[in-house]
């Protein structure tokens, strides 16, 4: 652990606060391998939920560098993925995994969404069964400005959900969200529909990591932290899973109360 982190509790929820996203991505990388490493000494294998975005990318390649962790062991599964785009189009969460993930490292199974798939129900229902093979060892997660967790925008997220994978419409601030960060180049090229793990298949993961570095994310925190534990905010369900931590850098802490925020 850092010298200069902050760590409390909100609810059940761990939250460590670092001075950069850089540090962040690090010390993260370091507690998932040694979890990994552990994990593998004690089961043949372990089954770990990965998300994407621009708040995992230093995260995985800290991951990947580090080394020590057999992925020959390893079988992953990802949280969501567009409806309607190729595996090969450049926004497509798959293309992310398989270039930055899979292709590195070399894992015993990657198990995709079939975003582009001709029958999206049954794809549903094809994931779910894959999902429920073997438990989750490991979530990692990021979070939408608007707080959803994978693609569980405020409107169709569902604490209680029946559901272990569903097709869901994505709300406007999600769209804008994938437009600025550069994943497409306007509103009009954003899907409308997309695929993703629900919120209760998230919470049965055995550790999850949520990392929300970024000035654009200190809204987001702050009720995540601060206000209720609604579906308004998805994010929020984290403050009830004691095997949760949420990782911040300054920026995405600096609206926190300042009980909270000062390292």
């Amino acid at each position: 652990m850092l010298a200069d982190t902050k760590s409390f509790r909100v609810d059940e929820l761990m939250v460590q606060i670092y001075n950069t996203e850089a540090e962040m991505a690090q010390n993260v990388a370091e507690i998932v391998s040694q979890y990994l490493q552990n994990l593998l000494q004690q089961q043949d294998i372990a089954t770990v939920l990965l998300a994407t975005g621009n708040s995992q990318l230093k995260f995985l390649d800290a991951l990947i560098a580090l080394g020590g962790v057999d992925w020959s062991r390893i079988v992953l599964f990802h949280l969501d993925e567009y409806l309607g785009i190729s595996g090969d189009h450049s926004a497509s969460f798959r293309r992310y995994l398989r270039e930055r993930v899979e292709q590195r490292v070399k894992p015993q199974q990657f198990y995709y969404i079939e975003g582009d798939t001709l029958q999206p129900l049954a794809e549903c229902d094809r994931y779910t069964k894959l999902l429920q093979t073997q438990s989750i060892d490991l979530c990692c997660l990021g979070v939408g400005e608007n707080g959803h967790l994978a693609f569980n925008d405020p409107s169709v997220a569902d604490f209680q959900d029946p559901y272990t994978v569903k097709l869901v419409k994505l709300d406007a601030i999600n769209r804008q969200q994938q437009v600025n960060t550069g994943q497409f180049t306007n509103l009009d090229n954003v899907p409308q529909y997309a695929f993703t793990v629900t919120l209760p298949l998230i919470c049965t993961a055995k550790k999850i990591i949520c990392l929300a570095p970024e000035k654009r994310k200190a809204n987001i925190v702050k009720d995540i932290l601060q206000g209720a534990i609604d579906r308004k905010c998805p994010a929020s369900i984290l403050r009830q899973q004691a095997q949760a931590t949420l990782f911040l850098d300054k920026n995405s802490a600096s609206l926190l109360a300042d009980s909270y925020s000062k390292l």
